[in-house]
């Protein structure tokens, strides 16, 4: 029986671009390898500064990172080793608990009330407000807050709460217009959802809008955070700064960029390495702060 072979289809040759489609490739081509090195290239430079940072801190601080950096306070002027910033970091975190407790509602209540509400004359003129206390110096805000916290009190007296106040100020605009943002990108659908099963307005708002827009307003949050945290300017008018330990917020208190400040310009050799472990410090903490942040908002991203 004889069996018919299938001979297969030949592949149809594609026929030659024109001299001027073929030219037009190219420069495309050309073009597209050019705009891709010259990303790449960028991005390379905005990255070295960061890592040259981060490689001068790690180098600089962490011989003199130990225990007893964390246990003791300021050493005396001379001394060869010992002695830590446990004050600095105690009246640090003290200031920014006081300034998140002033910020954080101010921000983001002010940011809902913006998004949901603030489409009017007076919307716009918070918006503006905002922007530019957002762009106002802050040994401004350490003026200001020096003005009113500080020389009303009989004597004066600088302490952690005028601090908290001036960090706390601070924060307001960049959680504000952030939190505004982050709101604004919700899907009216949800509003609507809501709505249309019964809720109210307040409702819908507090338990749909800002439920879906949580990890925003926690990004927003920790950028105001990474912007008071390094803060020398206001508080030299406001906290002063105190060699001591101290948990009284209506007194004079140290803070971590003030001591650096103070280590870091001081002739003495200690010092200077101290004010660098301190700089290392004090960005492990916002790392530290911004991972944990995350971690638990995802957390409760599952849960819900």
């Amino acid at each position: 029986m004889a069996t018919s072979s299938l001979s297969p289809t030949p592949r149809p040759q594609s026929l030659p671009l024109p001299p001027i489609a073929g030219g037009r490739l190219l420069r495309r081509k050309f073009a597209n390898g050019a705009m891709w090195f010259f990303a790449c290239f960028f991005t390379f430079l905005a990255i070295v500064p960061l890592a040259l940072v981060l490689f001068h801190l790690v180098k600089n601080g962490l011989p003199t990172l130990n225990l007893q950096f964390f246990t003791e306070i300021q050493p005396p002027a001379g001394t060869k080793t010992g002695g830590g910033m446990k004050h600095s970091i105690l009246g640090t975190l003290m200031m920014i608990g006081i300034a998140c407790i002033i910020g954080l509602p101010f921000g983001i209540f002010g940011g809902i009330y913006l998004a949901e509400f603030g489409q009017n004359r007076f919307g716009g003129v918070v918006r503006f407000a905002a922007d530019v206390l957002n762009g106002v110096p802050s040994i401004i805000i350490g003026i200001f807050v020096y003005t009113i916290a500080v020389l009303p009190l009989v004597p004066p007296r600088f302490s952690a709460w005028a601090g908290g106040l001036a960090l706390g100020i601070m924060m307001v605009p960049t959680i504000m217009r952030t939190t505004e943002e982050i709101v604004k990108l919700v899907p009216m659908s949800m509003r609507e959802a809501a709505l249309a099963l019964g809720s109210t307005r307040w409702r819908a708002v507090f338990k749909v809008v800002l439920s879906a827009a949580r990890g925003g307003i926690v990004t927003g949050v920790l950028l105001a955070l990474a912007r008071i945290s390094g803060e020398t300017a206001p508080l030299l008018f406001t906290a002063l700064n105190n060699n001591f330990l101290n948990t009284n917020p209506g007194e004079p208190t140290a803070a971590l960029p003030t001591t650096i400040y103070n280590f870091a310009t001081n002739p003495d050799d200690h010092w200077n390495s101290l004010a660098w472990t301190g700089s290392l410090v004090l960005v492990f903490m916002i790392l530290v702060l911004s991972m944990a942040a995350r971690y638990f908002t995802q957390g409760i991203g599952r849960k819900s």
